[in-house]
């Protein structure tokens, strides 16, 4: 079960709390951000090519829109990043002591956005459907800390982490609708092994977790099997997702935030080619 491919590291980096990576396969770069030094990088794999960009606001999450650009999920709401570098406001309401978290884009386009507090306080946090029109539904209002959020390769099934839960739960998922249904927990990190953070589901519908203190990522397959643990050279690991031409790369993010001792490799992309087959993600329809 536990396997030890060759990771490499595709930047190193120092970000304080690396999250987030999304493949745009619109520019053939991966997304990814530091939440708490408010910055969105970019990573070309085919010419090692990266930038950086600040924003003016803490930021949770970034994923690209159709007809290019970005969307922001920020500390006071959720922005539009224009091709040409304007920025506008989608969606705006600021709560005092909350932030942005993760985000990830249904098969609809609609942009699923999570919040939670600075403090960490139980139920502070949300879970929002944000379409393109701007209609806004909180579908969760008890959250603690809103993490990775996917779907399954038929649009039938969402999974969600609060991560103090410590679980990867499911929910039935229509995807005419966007209405979910039926949570129950798909798995359940045990005590010692980390917290679940980020996710993204793999062409076989099977799911990876990121282990936040856990030093590890692990794949769940539909039925809750646990089938595969990666060990990494990082305890605080976010988030995955998979990258490249052919989706078949697995880019990991990592942090340094609360470290005590040090690991040279805390804050960098790590990446691990050729590990699967990942499926190609909506860009957010507005």
């Amino acid at each position: 079960m536990t396997n030890t491919p060759a990771y490499e590291v595709a930047v190193h980096a120092e970000a304080t709390l690396g999250e987030g990576p999304t493949w745009d396969p619109a520019t053939g770069r991966l997304l990814w951000i530091d939440i708490l030094s408010s910055r969105i990088h970019t990573y070309d794999p085919a010419t090692g090519r990266r930038t950086l960009r600040r924003t003016e606001q803490h930021i949770g999450a970034v994923k690209p829109r159709t007809d290019g650009g970005l969307v922001l999920n920020l500390r006071d709401g959720v922005g539009l990043l224009d091709p040409d570098d304007t920025f506008r406001w989608l969606h705006r309401e600021p709560v005092p002591g909350r932030r942005a978290n993760d985000a990830a884009v249904a098969p609809d386009g609609s942009l699923w956005a999570g919040t939670m507090r600075y403090d960490e306080a139980t139920g502070g946090g949300t879970l929002s459907r944000i379409t393109p029109d701007c209609r806004v539904t909180t579908v969760l209002d008890d959250v603690t800390v809103s993490n990775g959020t996917g779907w399954s390769p038929d649009g039938r099934r969402m999974y969600y982490i609060d991560t103090p839960t410590r679980r990867i739960d499911v929910f039935d998922h229509d995807p005419a609708t966007g209405a979910v249904s039926g949570r129950r927990a798909l798995a359940e990190i045990e005590e010692g092994a980390g917290y679940p953070d980020g996710l993204t589901v793999d062409a076989d519908g099977c799911v990876w977790v990121a282990l936040w203190d856990g030093a590890a990522i692990r794949r769940y397959t539909p039925d809750g099997t646990l089938d595969r643990v990666i060990p990494l050279p990082v305890p605080r690991v976010t988030a995955c997702a998979f990258g490249g031409p052919a989706l078949t790369d697995l880019y990991i993010t990592t942090a340094r935030a609360g470290l005590t001792a040090p690991h040279p490799l805390a804050g960098s992309l790590l990446v691990i080619p050729g590990l699967g087959k990942g499926v190609a993600q909506p860009a957010f329809a507005g």
